[in-house]
């Protein structure tokens, strides 16, 4: 009985291992708290982490650069800011009575150009402000698109504000409707997603619990943004939710069949931006 048991156990943790591998990363901030008094000396804790499972450190760490805004629109400088080899742990002061914003922002370049009759690819972590050096002299038929992503995460202290929430015209943002540090459990909450600065339109917004490592059920709850870039969302039951909306990525290899009899042109780069939150719903 003992050793049936033992396979079973083998075999589950085999396909939990195989699901897991051919799941997707997902990068997420999660705050220790999101609600605060607002007595001028609280602390906050935040882990940054790439992971399959949410919530659980199970990707190398990476080196991110945290931004912290105050509700008065300053900067808060980290601290005790630590990165290893699974994730990034860094603290906050919670000074100021309002809403907070953490964020981590990561704009690239990517694409291609021909050199000497071979296509060769832009090295990876090409920026905006490197893309001029990654090109060599005598390229031809350059190809390039940006890729913005954002990862964030909100905690207020005493009451929420909304200074926080501004555009800065680049990538996916979220501007709130209802403000994400008041959200509660059957209660229908309204985001604004932006690209560019613009409404965005007809994009899937997926929100997802933490805690999938220990379900079968990953419970994600899906919608689309309206023309004004709104999407809703009523929460089945608390906990911290992960909420993640993206555009672009890689395109896919086609359904089949014969080649062409003309091969295709080759195809400019797709605009890429991913945008997550990490939200806690109260019960």
């Amino acid at each position: 009985m003992l050793n049936s048991r033992k396979s079973l156990l083998l075999l589950a943790a085999s396909a939990a291992l195989a699901l897991s591998t051919a799941a997707q990363a997902r990068q997420w901030l999660l705050p220790s708290e999101t609600m605060f008094t607002g007595s001028g000396n609280e602390w906050l804790t935040v882990d940054a982490a790439n992971s399959t499972d949410l919530y659980y450190y199970d990707h190398p760490g990476q080196p991110w650069d945290a931004v912290i805004t105050a509700p008065d629109g300053s900067t808060v400088p980290v601290e005790n800011r630590m990165v290893g080899k699974l994730r990034q742990v860094f603290d906050v002061p919670i000074a100021q009575g309002g809403t907070y914003k953490i964020s981590i922002t990561n704009d690239q370049m990517f694409g291609s150009y021909m050199l000497n009759g071979e296509k060769k690819m832009l090295p990876r972590g090409t920026t905006p402000a490197t893309l001029a050096a990654a090109i060599p002299a005598g390229a031809t038929e350059v190809q390039t698109a940006e890729a913005n992503n954002r990862i964030e995460t909100f905690v207020t202290a005493g009451e929420p504000t909304t200074s926080v929430f501004t555009s800065g015209g680049k990538g996916i943002e979220m501007i709130p409707v209802t403000h994400p540090n008041d959200l509660a459990v059957d209660e229908e909450a309204t985001f604004q997603f932006l690209l560019d600065g613009k409404p965005a339109a007809d994009l899937e917004v997926v929100a997802i619990p933490g805690g999938i490592r220990y379900r079968a059920d990953l419970k994600q709850i899906s919608a689309k943004t309206d023309a004004e870039g709104k999407v809703r969302f009523t929460w089945p039951e608390a906990g911290m939710y992960w909420v993640s909306v993206s555009i672009g990525g890689r395109r896919g290899e086609g359904a089949g069949g014969p080649p062409p009899a003309t091969p295709p042109q080759p195809e400019a780069p797709e605009r890429r931006a991913s945008y997550s939150m990490t939200v806690e719903v109260q019960g």
